[in-house]
């Protein structure tokens, strides 16, 4: 996990901002060797950039599915859990906190996928005219191949937590499945509450810890309506979806609209008919 906090501090500042202009413009003038040469110098570095996040997510992936093993074994309850091993559920907290950041600023850069399918056809036409590629040896086909079905999800981390998630459940049949969704939903509720009740809220010494808040809860709701049989938002949910979403539209709305899509979009039981129509209202 200490490599995590690497990438914590690294995903703050990642510039996954696209160079779309670049190979534009490469694009438009194919003759140009120049003009070719500078949009594959600006593109391999992202690629190597991609390629980091694509890897980390495969670690997560094994760190979720280890925190989840301990905050939800046997004969503790969920809450005797996060009063026991408060650091683990802090890390637990901590890579939601970072899936939908993540998740965020991929979905306000789109020109990410363009720039990897222009890396991948520049490098399929030098492998064709025998041409040296620098990067090459970092991104071979097979994991071109991967990165790209990643990429292609509207939110590629929390599809890999979510996958996790159900494995997880799948993979320990001998496990309550209320163990895993008590203690998600007891994650969502603590979260919930620190954040509508002015006594807690006023303890928050800045904007950040509200926006760690909102995330971890949108991300343990996602992950539940995953794993649960009937989801997050039936009557029989223990998560109260009204007021998760209530604490949701009373923040600023440009600093939670990619929370409100990732429950919109990402979730699983939404459209069910179970779903009432005050729920499905409330995310119009």
């Amino acid at each position: 996990m200490l490599t995590w906090h690497c990438f914590r501090s690294d995903s703050s500042e990642m510039s996954m901002k696209g160079k779309t202009a670049f190979h534009k413009q490469a694009i438009q003038h194919p003759a140009d060797e120049k003009l070719q040469e500078k949009a594959w110098g600006a593109v391999v570095p992202l690629v190597g950039k991609l390629k980091k996040f694509y890897e980390f997510s495969q670690r997560l992936e094994a760190a979720l599915r280890g925190l989840l093993g301990a905050l939800t074994s046997t004969p503790y309850s969920p809450t005797q859990h996060l009063e026991r091993e408060q650091a683990l559920a802090k890390q637990f907290a901590e890579i939601l906190h970072f899936t939908l950041r993540f998740d965020e600023l991929k979905m306000t850069n789109p020109a990410i996928q363009n720039d990897f399918s222009y890396y991948r056809r520049t490098l399929s036409r030098m492998r064709i005219n025998n041409v040296p590629a620098e990067g090459e040896n970092e991104v071979n086909n097979e994991l071109a191949n991967r990165m790209s079905l990643f990429y292609a999800e509207a939110t590629p981390m929390l599809k890999t937590l979510s996958d996790a998630t159900t494995k997880f459940v799948s993979e320990n049949k001998n496990l309550p499945i209320e163990n895993t969704t008590d203690c998600l939903s007891t994650m969502a509720s603590v979260c919930r509450v620190m954040l509508e009740t002015p006594e807690y809220r006023s303890r928050f010494t800045n904007e950040e810890t509200v926006s760690f808040c909102l995330r971890v809860m949108v991300g343990v709701i996602i992950l539940y309506d995953h794993v649960h049989p009937v989801g997050a938002f039936a009557k029989t949910s223990k998560i109260d979806m009204k007021g998760c979403i209530k604490v949701l539209k009373d923040q600023p709305p440009n600093s939670v609209e990619g929370l409100l899509n990732a429950l919109r979009y990402t979730t699983k039981h939404l459209n069910d008919e179970t779903t009432s129509k005050q729920i499905k209202s409330m995310l119009q």
